[in-house]
């Protein structure tokens, strides 16, 4: 198995040109959590013309509500919500500059069609592996939208956070690949 590819936020064209389609990336710097309540306000005040709570560019959001932090924890479980929850919003807001999208599951062809035209990137991170994905979470602060409390949006600092790409900036979709070689001849 080929070794993973260590990459620091914010990502940028040059960064995400080397990536293709099944690479395991292990992520390091600042990403933000986000789910769809968070995601409906984040487009309802771009469409607003409205400052967003953070800048987009070049940054990722993990599709994540974490459990609430056990004694001596930075944050609790926290394991990747579907995309597809995402995919009414995600083509405006990579279309503002967001570079890169952590959840599961596949992706809508608007969405695919998005990440193709603004060289971005949707990574899976294992669904079920929450407790072991938090410990690559060193450090969580609120950003915006408290009120929602695990759907908050949260800046969080992580160390060899373990992914996968599955849409690539080429259009390139692991998930489509990997039915190709399930289908009879």
């Amino acid at each position: 198995m080929p070794e993973a590819i260590s990459i620091n936020t914010p990502l940028t064209d040059e960064i995400l040109k080397n990536l293709k389609t099944g690479d395991r990336v292990l992520i390091s710097g600042v990403i933000y959590s986000a789910r769809d309540a968070a995601h409906k306000r984040l487009v309802e005040l771009i469409n607003k013309g409205k400052k967003l709570p953070f800048d987009l560019k070049g940054q990722i959001v993990y599709y994540v509500g974490p459990t609430p932090p056990g004694p001596g924890m930075v944050i609790g479980s926290a394991g990747p919500t579907s995309g597809y929850r995402m995919d009414p919003y995600a083509p405006i807001l990579i279309a503002e500059g967001l570079k890169g999208m952590i959840g599961k599951g596949v992706r809508n062809q608007e969405v695919i069609e998005a990440i193709k035209r603004h060289r971005a990137v949707y990574f899976a991170a294992t669904g079920g592996a929450g407790a072991l994905l938090s410990r690559a979470i060193k450090k969580v602060d609120v950003v915006a939208y408290a009120d929602l409390g695990t759907e908050a949006i949260r800046r969080m600092q992580v160390e060899d956070f373990p992914t996968i790409v599955v849409n690539d900036i080429y259009g390139n979709d692991l998930y489509e690949q990997g039915k190709k070689g399930y289908k009879k001849s």
